[in-house]
Parts: C-alpha cells; sequence; structure tokens
C-alpha cells in the first residue's frame, strides 16, 4: 500500500500483544537458561583468567596429576608431527600407466586427423576441431606439424607424464607446471615443449594422498609418549599469589583442594534476565515498527529468536575469561541475518548483542564496543552473500575492525602489548569461526524458514535449470519477454532499494504457465495466426488467466521455491485482461449500433468484467509491485510505433498510473517517491535498450555480411 514510510504499519491489535507475549516470554526463558551457571556452586573469584586479591595456598602437603598442563604438553607434542601421506612405488607406478592411457586415448583424435587427412587444408581443418580444451596458442602449435613432427611430440609427452608421475612423489600441493618442464626431453624446439606441456599438464595428478588415519596414528603416539605431569605441592606453598593472574592450571590446584567453593550470587543472575527481557522487549518491539512482514511472518519470527538466544546464550556462557569471550562469533549473528533477510534486522540484533556482552563480562565498554564494531563490519562487507569471496572479504572485515577496538583500549589502558596481541588473534579467530558459521548455516537456514538465498537466487537464474531451459526450447518469446522483465525488474529494484537480484529471477519465471499452452500467446505464434481471432473474448479470457494456475503448478513440480512461485500469481494480481474485456464491450454493442450509441454504451456496461479480472492476490512485497509494472511496461513498449523519450516516459506513466487507480498496489509497501524512482530507472533501461542505431551504408553491410559467411565477423 503506497504510505509515507514513517507512519506506523499497522495499529498494535490484540494478535499482536498475544504474538508479543508469546515471543517475549519464549526468549526470557531462553535466556534465564544461561543464569544456570551463577546459581552452580562456583568460584566467583577463583577462576582462571581473574586475578587473585590475595595469596593462594594449599592447605596440606599433595601430589596433584595435572590434566592441564598433561593436555599442554600434549597438544605440544601433538602439533610436532608432520601431515602423513601414502604415497608407495607402486601406487605410482599404477597412476603413471593410467594417465598415459588417457593421454593416449586423448591424442586418439589427432592420430587419426594425420592419418585420415590427405591434402594439408584437410589436415588442418581437422586439427582444428580435435582437442576442444587445447589453449589457442598451443593449437596453432599443434596445426603446423607433419607428421613426424607430430609422433616426436606424441612420443616425447608420453614419456613426460610417464617420468612425472612415476619418478618422484607429487602431494596435493606440489603440482605444479614446473614438474612438467624439469622432465622436457632433449631435441624438442621451444614451440614442440610448449606444446607437450600443454598436452601433459592437465593430466599431473597426485600421486601421494594426504592419509588422515596415519597422521593421527602419529600424533597419538606421540600423545600416548607423553608422561603425565604432576605437580607436589608442600602445606602452605603459595599456588598463586596476590595479584597475579589466575592460570588454568593454577585451578586444578585450586579445585583438588576444594578452595573454589563459594555461596550463590543471586544478584548477576537477576541483572542478567532482567537486561534479557529489557532487551528481547526492543528487539520484538523494532521488528513490529520497522519490519512488519517479519512480524506477522512466524518463521521469520522464530528465526529471528533462535539466532538471538543462541549468540546470547553463548556470550553468557565464558562471561570472567580473559580472552574467551573474545573468541565468540557473535559476528556470525549480524552476518547471518543480512544474507536471509537485510542488513537492518542484522544491525540491530548485533547492537543488542552488544549490550549483553559488556554488561556479562565486567561491565565491560571495551567488549560491548568490540562486539558492535566487529559485527557491524561483517554486515557491511558480507552484502547478501551472493558470492563467497563476500565471505572472504567479511573475515577480514570483522578481524580489522575487532583488532582495532583492542589496539584503540590498549592504548587507553595499561599499554599490555602482549595481552592486545593475544585478544587480536582470538579475534581473528572469532571472525574466521563466524564467517564459517555464517557460510555454513545459512543455506540450511534459508530452506529451514523458507527464506531464498542469494546463493539460491544465482542457482535458479541458471538457464541450465529445467524450467528455464524448456521455455528457450518451447516458448523462446515467452523467454526473451521474461529476460526483457528481469532486465526491467532489476534495474527498478534496485532504484528503491528493494533486493534487485529477486525481483530478476522472479521475472524469470512468472510465465513459466505458458509452457501448458504456448501458442495461445502472440510472442510464441511466429507464423502470425492468433487462435484467438477463432475464440469468444471470455474463452480467450479464461485461456490468459488459466496460465498463472498452471504455472504455480509447474512450479510446484519443479520444486521451486515456494517464496518465489508466490511471484506467478502476484505478477497479475487482480488487473483486468484490458483487450478482451474491451472486445467482449465492443461485441456486446454492436447489435445495438456500437459504442456511439446510447444503448450499445449501455450493453457495453452491462458486460461483467469478473471473468476478465485476474484472481490474485495483489503484489505483497517491493519485488512483487516491480515485477507487474515491468511485465506491463515490456509488454507495452513493444507495441509502439515510436520509441523515443517522450512515447517511452508517456508510455510508463500510463502504465503506472493505471496499476495504481486499479487498486494493484494497495496491498505492496511502495511510496510515491518509490513509483517516481521505479518510473525513471524503466525510461533509463528502456531507452538504453531501444536506442538509435547507426545507419550503415550498403557496401558496409555488404562487407559485414560477407565476413560472417566467412566466419571472420
Amino acid at each position: 500500500m503506497l504510505r509515507d514510510p514513517r507512519e506506523l504499519p499497522h495499529s498494535f491489535g490484540r494478535r499482536d500483544a498475544v504474538r508479543l507475549l508469546i515471543a517475549a516470554f519464549i526468549l526470557v526463558a531462553g535466556l534465564a537458561v544461561g543464569v544456570a551457571p551463577d546459581l552452580a556452586p562456583s568460584s566467583n573469584v577463583l577462576a582462571a583468567g581473574t586475578v587473585a586479591g590475595a595469596a593462594v595456598r594449599a592447605p596440606r602437603d599433595a601430589v596433584i596429576d595435572n590434566a592441564v598442563e598433561t593436555k599442554a604438553a600434549q597438544d605440544a607434542a601433538a602439533a610436532t608431527v608432520t601431515p602423513q601421506y601414502d604415497y608407495t612405488p607402486t601406487h605410482a607406478a599404477t597412476i603413471a600407466a593410467n594417465q598415459v592411457a588417457a593421454l593416449q586415448l586423448d591424442l586418439a583424435p589427432v592420430d587419426n586427423a594425420f592419418s585420415a587427412s590427405k591434402t594439408p587444408d584437410a589436415l588442418q581443418v581437422a586439427l582444428g576441431t580435435v582437442l576442444p580444451s587445447l589453449p589457442a596458442g598451443a593449437r596453432s602449435i599443434l596445426v603446423g606439424l607433419d607428421a613426424s613432427g607430430w609422433a616426436m611430440v606424441e612420443t616425447a609427452a608420453e614419456h613426460v607424464l610417464l617420468t612425472v608421475e612415476q619418478a618422484q612423489e607429487i602431494q596435493d600441493a606440489t603440482i605444479a607446471p614446473a614438474l612438467v618442464s624439469q622432465q622436457m626431453p632433449a631435441g624438442l624446439t621451444e614451440s614442440e615443449q610448449q606444446l607437450v606441456a600443454a598436452l601433459v599438464t592437465p593430466l599431473v595428478v597426485a600421486n601421494s594422498t594426504y592419509s588422515d588415519t596415519l597422521t593421527r596414528q602419529a600424533r597419538d603416539q606421540k600423545v600416548a609418549a607423553v608422561v603425565t605431569v604432576t605437580d607436589t605441592l608442600k602445606a602452605g606453598q603459595v599456588i598463586v599469589d596476590q595479584g597475579h593472574l589466575i592460570s588454568a592450571a593454577d585451578m586444578v590446584k585450586i579445585h583438588y583442594f576444594g578452595l573454589d567453593s563459594s555461596r550463590t550470587d543471586w544478584g548477576k543472575p537477576a541483572a542478567w534476565v532482567a537486561l534479557g527481557a529489557l532487551v528481547s522487549a526492543l528487539l520484538l518491539a523494532w521488528m513490529w515498527r520497522f519490519r512488519p512482514e517479519y512480524w506477522q511472518r512466524g518463521r521469520t519470527l522464530v528465526l529471528v529468536g533462535f539466532i538471538f538466544l543462541l549468540v546470547a546464550l553463548s556470550e553468557k556462557l565464558p562471561a570472567g575469561r580473559a580472552w574467551l569471550p573474545y573468541l565468540i562469533p557473535t559476528a556470525a549473528a549480524g552476518m547471518v541475518l543480512t544474507v536471509l533477510l537485510d542488513a537492518g534486522i542484522g544491525t540491530v540484533m548485533v547492537a543488542l548483542l552488544a549490550a549483553l556482552a559488556g554488561m556479562v563480562n565486567g561491565l565491560s565498554l571495551e567488549l560491548s564496543t568490540y562486539v558492535f564494531l566487529g559485527g557491524l563490519a561483517g554486515i557491511l562487507a558480507i552484502r547478501k552473500g551472493e558470492r563467497q569471496h563476500f565471505f572472504v572479504q567479511a573475515a577480514f572485515a570483522v578481524t580489522l575492525a575487532e583488532a582495532a577496538v583492542i589496539g584503540v583500549f590498549t592504548l587507553l589502558g595499561q599499554h599490555d602489548m602482549t595481552g592486545m596481541l593475544q585478544l587480536s588473534v582470538a579475534a581473528a579467530g572469532g571472525a574466521v569461526v563466524a564467517t564459517v558459521v555464517t557460510l555454513g548455516s545459512f543455506a540450511i537456514l534459508g530452506n529451514l524458514f523458507g527464506i531464498l538465498t542469494g546463493s539460491q537466487l544465482l542457482e535458479l537464474a541458471n538457464p541450465s535449470q529445467p524450467l528455464l531451459r524448456r521455455l528457450v526450447v518451447e516458448t523462446p518469446g515467452t523467454y526473451h519477454h521474461s529476460l526483457m522483465v528481469g532486465n526491467l525488474a532489476e534495474r527498478a529494484a534496485e532504484s528503491i532499494g528493494a533486493d534487485p537480484l529477486l525481483a530478476r529471477v522472479a521475472a524469470y519465471y512468472h510465465d513459466v504457465g505458458k509452457l501448458a499452452n504456448p501458442l495461445v500467446f502472440i510472442e510464441n505464434q511466429q507464423s502470425g495466426d492468433n487462435v484467438h481471432d477463432q475464440l469468444e473474448p471470455e474463452d480467450s479470457a479464461a485461456i490468459l488467466r488459466q496460465h498463472v494456475a498452471d504455472g504455480v503448478n509447474l512450479a510446484l513440480k519443479a520444486k521451486v521455491p515456494k517464496p518465489l512461485i508466490a511471484f506467478i500469481p502476484q505478477h497479475h494480481g487482480t488487473s483486468m485482461i484490458a483487450f478482451f474485456y474491451g472486445k467482449a464491450r465492443e461485441a456486446a454493442a454492436a447489435p445495438l449500433g456500437g459504442m456511439g450509441t446510447k444503448a450499445g454504451r449501455e450493453a457495453a456496461d452491462a458486460v461483467d468484467p469478473t471473468p476478465f479480472r485476474h484472481s490474485g492476490p495483489k503484489p505483497q512485497s517491493r519485488e512483487a509491485a516491480v515485477l507487474m509494472l515491468a511485465d506491463s511496461v515490456e509488454a507495452s513498449v513493444r507495441s509502439l510505433s515510436s520509441r523515443d523519450e517522450a512515447t517511452i516516459r508517456a508510455m510508463v506513466t500510463q502504465i503506472i498510473g493505471e496499476r495504481l487507480a486499479d487498486g494493484q498496489l494497495n496491498e505492496c509497501d511502495l511510496t510515491i517517491r518509490d513509483l517516481d524512482n521505479v518510473r525513471e530507472a524503466f525510461v533509463k533501461q528502456l531507452l538504453g535498450i531501444y536506442h538509435q542505431r547507426i545507419a550503415y551504408p550498403q557496401n558496409k553491410i555488404v562487407e559485414i555480411e560477407s565476413r560472417r559467411g566467412r566466419g571472420l565477423g
């Protein structure tokens, strides 16, 4: 519906109140799980990573097996083990024989070309088609060889491949062109060597593979050889002196003597629950106010709540540790929501999680800033996650932002450079984990909660998709129309801040229903015969309406995601099939003197418009509204006799005005400013498509056609 963007989405009714109460209760109850560690018997003073307020002494003599120090020694021993590989000469010989056989099979067409070709021209033509993956430079060398030269190159290629594969160990990471050049036999020219390298290099494979089993066995042997580390203490001996940091190894001794027991502190659990309730309420209120489409969709609300609870509880678990909170991948929350929903909800989530992180870690302003700025950097870098390199960029951005925060607070504090480096390493690890979590979970969460992701949309936009392939083959006119609509919709969606990729992919699938009956649509009537000339207007309208239902059925059978299927009925909404409605009115008025008489006009007005309207629903999103307008504009522009700017602008303005007057845009979130931007985007795109072309002289046209005929143009 057209509205002012500052306007409330709707009044807060009883249904919203019930939804708020249920969601808030679930979130607060989930956050309450985080108070369990505070209620359990544990030390609030003596904990790893904290500073001892007083000297901690051993109450009696003891010999203690220190699992922490033992584990550290075992880890250090395991770290000395290098990766183990499964190379054997016999296995290498087998691989070499197989690769040489593959090379011979690949080169058989070349041998046939030399043996079968009677003339140099025939040989040149034959050699131009063999080995399709051969680089152009190498092919030119091949074409210039005679039979004896080819025999020398072929023999050399087999020798080089056999030698490379059999003479040395080739691990996964050591495959390189240098392996081939090192084994090149003498007697070949530089160009022949280049051809041999081009033939052999693609067939060089590893003959030694990393073995996880052998590596693990070697590490297990190293670990088993480590002797258990023991600490011998005398009564009164200092375990941790006053003002010193308590290590995990110190905590083993402290726990052995039971010095870490304390009473339950109810203040921190109460503060956590209270702040959690406030944060939950703000999150829900923001969604109701600024994202009503998420607020009304239960599955999306569950997704946001699930991510919030999971990350909030993960922040609570390491509270009080010196560096562990910096390793928590909090940035993943903002990045996942940005990829699945939008950057706005991701930013709000990161801000609220930053407030919780600072509270549970000793009222740390540093940690709050760390979480917020790191999460914001990830959101800015990851965009919509359409490309995998965006995730790599996000990892670097999060690392840099978090390391900068650590550096700033180090300069403001005690200038502990060692601590700064340690925390920076933890930040880098957390950034990598956050990126890996985002990359590994967004597709799963998208499928689970019915949300289309950028990678899914890119896959669906591939012309090799079954439905799109059918459109290309069976309805080329409809396919071309869909591509044009996609270009228009993408440009318009981008101009109003909607999802351009979603609009473009939806345009590709919006008319798949025409596959059920292609020839009733004019863009597929190549013969010029229009079946509608023989039908009643009502029958023609029914046929056109049917392509929407057929499209939904075909998309469901092809397992197209349901959010994308929703665009198929919405792209027509409840709009009028105006052409056939007009024919029906003219037919009703004809016996009474036509539309020029009063009786004819009355008869025309009596025609029921219902059979000539699509069933809807009307567009429910900005992308669906843009698709409806782009579809109408593209269909109309082809009927224009003149395609100058004034004509195109008038046509686009008329279509938008008609859809607006017909109420087709009443249920989507578009503003008047959005429609202005959409109109300008359409006009610019159409002018780019239908620009004036240079009128070539006749002799130039003949030259171009001649070049094409010879395969040169």
